[in-house]
């Protein structure tokens, strides 16, 4: 059954399309298994809380926008009743009775992870102010509203690179919270917010249920916009502008959503596991809580029968502080593709050791698949239990940092993708396969030996044991490198052991496979202290290296060509192509498509290189959809050649909702 939904309608109507409901939400409390909410055309300031659920993919419960029509569905309120105060200064009371129990201006970004803003700084509240769909950035004094001076430089808190200065005039708001009211003080500029679009936050979220295991739910088509959402640690609640809080099932597609405070989409983790709790007690630390959240969540039914299994496709989501997509524990087995993710993390407000386009914990078996992620602070990020996890087919590029493999054991898979920030990889990780890639940026490697973390069961959430990162057990097969001069994009310290490099190089001292490492290990004495402090044996063979990136000292097939270049450029229209200059050399480089038979196994986990079910890995489809038959090139195009040659690697997708809703209205 059809439940209509329109700004014209009526919560007493029947929901039939002459007779149709005014809000999204008397829509999700009426729609049962099998239904489907049809919103039309206009601004629902609503935070959806569906009670009800689907009981399988064929009887799920769906929410679309009408066909052909622009739905938004915001967290925010629409502002009018501002006067002027004088010196461009703008005043507006806000009767907290607005925000209900839930007041964006008297909640902090604070918990766990999280390093700015410390104890002795002013914090940063989850409230924000729009003009025109423009965020104006918060100061902590009205004083400073009447004089909100320049935009000031930032550098990024990872690399210490100093970022692009925002360009134009530094727009800005103060609040201040009594009894009744919200007072905010606003500096717009040049513009009269009388007769602007002023919207500010007052929700947490804008599509999730309060309650958990409300299945099998498809939300398609709409705008999504302006979430007070909290700061989403892997040890705490995980709130998103949108999320399924603990369920199985949903398919979140084709919606566009932007300004969320922290993070857009959460796949992620139930409070009942821990919340913030490093920050609450103050008696251990984030890690240590982190750990007994994996045990917990076997106690709440972490599992695929009940979690997890989500798809986030064909998205377009940018413009949030955290991230775009979130999840620890709950994002298990589920597949995030073709989405277009920029501008996560930009602003700067506040920054913590959870911040990317993607970030996950525990992604067990799941595949990230022809995203386009640009002008993040750090594109993907997958940390602990990346096991059975496929990174395939993305472009990143405009980042800081493209990938980020943070305390896992394997298997997982990188294959098919152009990496072409500044940081193309971190390896912090073993037990990875990284196959037919273009690295343009830096590489470095990084034993970690304080944290054990755990692994699991092939295809499962069972945990098996747990153990600390001492580097290597990787293979690198058939890609691309390139880079000039010595790799410098690291302008903080780094730690003896980190190893950076253009090329395979950071992997010299590694020994040569797995029977060189047994042959290590079985010479030194012990049980246990026989394997401390060894790298373990890596593959390479087969990559292609231009400019000044190096080869491992003992590679078996390393083409090395001084001559040539490739790169990765942007059209007017955002269409990525791909370019190169490629010296005849390189048409000798390449082989068959890779199997996982080829990989062997990641030995910690005793775990095969394998498809998500189980089934044989081939890694035959290039970054363009093509299948490798028989010899294949170097790198992420099964069709490379030498010569000059352009390729279009990703198109702007042709049926996204408009952006430009400023001159809309409630």
């Amino acid at each position: 059954m059809d439940i209509h939904v329109s700004k014209q309608g009526s919560d007493d109507a029947d929901g039939s399309v002459r007779r149709p409901l005014a809000t999204v939400n008397a829509a999700a409390r009426r729609a049962r298994p099998g239904d489907t909410v049809v919103v039309h055309a206009g601004v629902y300031r609503e935070w959806v809380r569906p009670p009800h659920g689907g009981l399988g993919h064929n009887r799920r419960i769906v929410f679309t926008a009408a066909e052909g029509e622009h739905v938004v569905l915001a967290g925010s309120e629409e502002v009018t009743d501002w006067e002027s105060v004088g010196d461009g200064v703008w005043r507006t009371a806000v009767d907290n009775a607005v925000f209900g129990d839930f007041n964006p201006y008297a909640e902090t970004v604070w918990g766990d992870w999280l390093v700015r803003p410390g104890p002795d700084e002013p914090p940063v509240h989850l409230g924000e102010v729009y003009l025109n769909g423009q965020a104006l950035s918060e100061v902590h004094s009205v004083a400073a509203v009447v004089e909100p001076g320049p935009q000031t430089e930032l550098v990024d808190d990872w690399t210490g690179v100093p970022q692009p200065t925002p360009s134009g005039p530094r727009l800005v708001w103060h609040a201040e919270v009594a009894e009744d009211a919200t007072v905010i003080h606003a500096n717009f500029g040049d513009a009269d917010p009388r007769g602007e679009l002023v919207e500010i936050n007052v929700r947490r979220s804008v599509f999730q249920p309060e309650a958990n295991h409300v299945d099998h739910i498809t939300l398609r088509g709409f705008e999504i916009r302006h979430g007070a959402t909290p700061w989403a640690p892997p040890t705490a609640d995980q709130p998103g502008m949108v999320g399924p809080n603990w369920a199985t099932g949903w398919i979140i597609e084709d919606n566009l959503l932007h300004h969320s405070k922290c993070s857009a989409i959460s796949l992620g983790k139930d409070a009942r596991t821990g919340d913030n709790l490093a920050s609450v007690r103050r008696d251990k630390p984030g890690y240590q809580y982190q750990l007994e959240a994996v045990f917990a969540a076997e106690d709440v039914g972490w599992g695929r029968e009940r979690v997890g299994s989500h798809i986030v496709r064909r998205n377009t989501i940018r413009d949030c502080g955290q991230n775009g997509v979130v999840g620890h524990l709950g994002c298990v087995f589920s597949t995030i593709a073709d989405n277009h993710i920029h501008h996560i993390g930009t602003r700067r407000q506040f920054y913590g050791h959870e911040i990317a386009g993607i970030k996950l914990h525990a992604p067990i078996d799941v595949r990230i698949e022809g995203n386009n992620v640009h002008d993040c602070t750090l594109a993907v990020w997958l940390d602990w239990q990346t096991q059975g996890t496929r990174v395939t087919r993305n472009v990143l590029h405009g980042n800081n940092r493209d990938l980020f493999v943070e305390v896992s054991h394997g298997p997982y898979v990188v294959d098919h993708n152009i990496l072409a920030s500044p940081v193309s990889l971190e390896n912090f990780s073993q037990g990875g396969a990284y196959v037919n890639n273009l690295f343009l940026g830096s590489l470095r490697l990084e034993p970690v030996r304080d944290r054990a973390t755990p692994y699991h069961l092939p295809h499962s959430t069972r945990i098996r044991g747990y153990g600390v990162i001492e580097g290597g057990d990787d293979r690198l097969i058939g890609n691309i490198f390139s880079g000039e001069g010595e790799p410098e994009p690291y302008l903080v310290a780094l730690p003896d052991e980190a190893l950076v490099g253009w090329g395979t190089d950071p992997y010299d001292g590694f020994p040569a496979g797995e029977q060189e490492y047994f042959r290590i290990t079985e010479s030194r004495p012990g049980d246990h202290r026989r394997f401390n402090g060894v790298r373990q044996g890596v593959t390479i063979q087969g990559n292609v290296y231009l400019g000044g990136a190096k080869a491992h000292a003992w590679e078996i097939g390393a083409t090395r060509l001084p001559g040539g270049w490739i790169r990765v450029r942007a059209t007017d229209d955002g269409t990525l192509v791909l370019e190169a200059d490629l010296p005849a050399e390189f048409d000798l480089a390449g082989q068959p498509a890779v199997t996982g038979r080829q990989l062997g196994r990641a030995r910690l986990v005793d775990a095969d290189f394998e498809a998500h079910d189980g089934g044989e890995l081939v890694l035959d489809t290039d970054l363009v959809g093509s299948l490798a038959g028989g010899r294949r090139a170097a790198g992420p195009l099964v069709a490379l050649t030498a010569g000059r040659t352009s390729t279009v690697v990703w198109r702007p997708p042709t049926r996204t909702p408009r952006r430009r809703t400023w001159g809309d209205r409630t």
